[in-house]
């Protein structure tokens, strides 16, 4: 019953608007519910089956160890391939974070357990049980977000777009580096469908001025449409911009002062759909996202940035999420003091 109540609601909730971050909790949790329902039936009627599945809960623990020294491992290449810089080093510290967190926990509660429990053990048992709460509710978060990445990224949407924003990224020495260039292409293609089809969308190649760029992304972006086939009048470049909400906001003045004023669909790399999605419902904008191909390598540490970047702007709502899990534990901590 779970699991179909929570595949009805993410069905509703998708028809509704595709944009929203609570489709991918409802899915995720009908997903969960759902494979919960098959185990439990499967083993019910299979002989053999629950010996098989107690291997592999027990494998679970190999499991974590192997995704950590993958994350270790990628976050070394990041360093490597694109040099030192804190979002580089979020699948790094990551990777790091998955065997510390569980050893400093397991620790802890050894250390203050035992038949002469002091209230300050068992206040450090309450910390560890509230660890493992936040541990566990940011795992089912994450895993939640990338679920519905991929498929928001995989949908069709069967629009005629006024206009085709890309939204920018950093520049290498003023050119468009790989990363850029995907989203470029991915642009330029959907572009020419439509141009094949006998409509003329205008395209607004979206991105200011870095600190650390002689250029505006805007207009190196131009630059790269008009060399691969565009036609000038379609390129319309923002270069105002500094964020993926001015890129959205700002891009919008542009098109409705070419008196552009329809559907929108906005072009970025894939690990990015959704939470430009989510601030393209925020700002109401008519606009649906696609996604373009991105180095394998460099996939983890995007989405770990991502990730983190949705939890900052929905911080209050994460809290109050998770504030039932404070009440839990502070009322667990409450029985042990009374039963002294």
């Amino acid at each position: 019953m779970p699991a179909l109540a929570f595949l009805l609601l993410y069905v509703l909730c998708r028809r509704h608007d595709p944009r929203m971050l609570r489709n991918g909790v409802f899915l995720t949790a009908a997903i969960l519910f759902g494979a919960a329902t098959a185990v439990s039936v499967l083993t019910a009627v299979v002989p053999g089956l629950g010996v098989l599945v107690g291997l592999v809960v027990l494998l679970v623990p190999l499991a974590v160890i192997a995704l950590g020294v993958a994350l270790i491992v990628n976050g070394v290449q990041m360093l490597r391939r694109e040099g030192r810089s804190l979002g580089n080093l979020l699948s790094l510290v990551a990777g790091v974070l998955v065997f510390v967190l569980p050893t400093v926990a397991i620790v802890l509660f050894a250390l203050s357990t035992g038949p002469d429990q002091t209230p300050i053990g068992t206040v450090t048992v309450a910390a560890v049980v509230l660890l493992v709460f936040l541990c566990v509710y940011v795992a089912l978060a994450f895993v939640a977000f990338t679920v519905y990445s991929i498929v928001y990224g995989r949908m069709r949407f069967r629009v005629a777009p006024d206009a085709i924003v890309v939204l920018g990224s950093g520049l290498i020495r003023g050119q468009v580096p790989p990363l850029l260039r995907s989203r470029l292409d991915r642009a330029l293609a959907l572009y020419r469908s439509e141009v094949a089809a006998g409509r003329h969308p205008v395209l607004i190649p979206s991105g200011g001025q870095g600190a650390d760029e002689p250029r505006a992304e805007g207009a190196a972006m131009a630059e790269y449409l008009l060399a691969n086939g565009a036609a000038e009048s379609d390129v319309l470049p923002e270069t105002a911009s500094r964020t993926t909400r001015e890129n959205l906001r700002f891009s919008r003045t542009v098109q409705t002062e070419a008196g552009r004023d329809g559907h929108v669909v906005v072009v970025t790399n894939n690990y990015h759909v959704l939470r430009a999605a989510v601030l393209a419902r925020q700002l109401d904008l008519p606009a649906q996202v696609i996604g373009s191909p991105t180095a394998t390598y460099y996939v983890p540490s995007a989405f770990l940035r991502e990730f983190i970047a949705v939890i900052v702007e929905h911080r209050w709502l994460n809290l109050v999420a998770f504030l039932p899990f404070v009440v839990f534990t502070a009322f667990l901590l409450w029985e042990s003091f009374q039963q002294r």
